[in-house]
């Protein structure tokens, strides 16, 4: 073999390692899976507890149940992988801590929905594309939880768009919605958008009543 295949062999090994590197396998999956659940069980009861709106306060509740849910199944499935029980964080997500226990009032608020919508667009992303693996129980898995991140998105838009707006307003500006959530279904799934569009609406409103008033 001369020196040139010799190097086209190492180039092609290098080059299939650094690919296979990028994808996520099952175990990491879980793993971000797990933490992810533990970031927003954390950030959830902070915001429980110290939001000045109740609509996100709620929305706070919401969340620790449901990732509390989450999280059990899976633990439950990570044993198989040999994935202990912790507690452990995102880094980003112990960022955002710090960054609102320094906040009060509208300006809490304010932080703790963007996060949520920048935050949970990802875990959307992330989960619709473990589901469409083929990494058996672990897709499994990744797709039932799918919807429930979708509607802890479409709440948290609801929230953040609602903020300081008036329903005319509201009403000129659903063009923005429809791009979130153009954004955030998977192809195909059409029926997405129009099969929650009146809960949509709903959550929307509700947000927009209680999202504005002073400090």
């Amino acid at each position: 073999m001369n020196r040139a295949t010799l190097l086209a062999s190492a180039l092609a090994i290098t080059v299939g390692c650094s690919t296979s590197a990028l994808a996520d396998s099952p175990r990491q999956f879980l793993e971000k899976a797990l933490q992810g659940d533990n970031s927003e069980i954390m950030l959830g009861r902070i915001a429980a507890e110290h939001a000045r709106n109740p609509a996100v306060r709620d929305f706070g509740n919401t969340l620790v149940n449901d990732h509390r849910q989450a999280r059990e199944e899976v633990r439950q499935l990570g044993a198989r992988f040999g994935i202990g029980a912790n507690r452990d964080v995102a880094p980003e997500a112990q960022e955002e801590r710090d960054k609102l226990m320094g906040l009060r009032g509208r300006d809490f608020d304010r932080e703790f929905v963007r996060y949520m919508v920048d935050d949970h667009r990802k875990d959307v992303g992330d989960f619709r594309e473990e589901a469409q693996e083929r990494h058996g129980p672990v897709s499994a898995l990744a797709e039932r939880q799918l919807p429930t991140l979708r509607q802890h998105l479409r709440m948290a838009i609801a929230l953040d768009r609602s903020d300081g707006r008036s329903s005319e307003t509201m009403g000129e500006n659903t063009r923005g919605d429809d791009h979130y959530r153009d954004q955030d279904r998977p192809q195909g799934d059409r029926e997405y958008g129009n099969r929650n569009n009146d809960q949509y609406s709903r959550d929307q409103n509700r947000g927009q009543s209680q999202y504005g008033g002073d400090h």
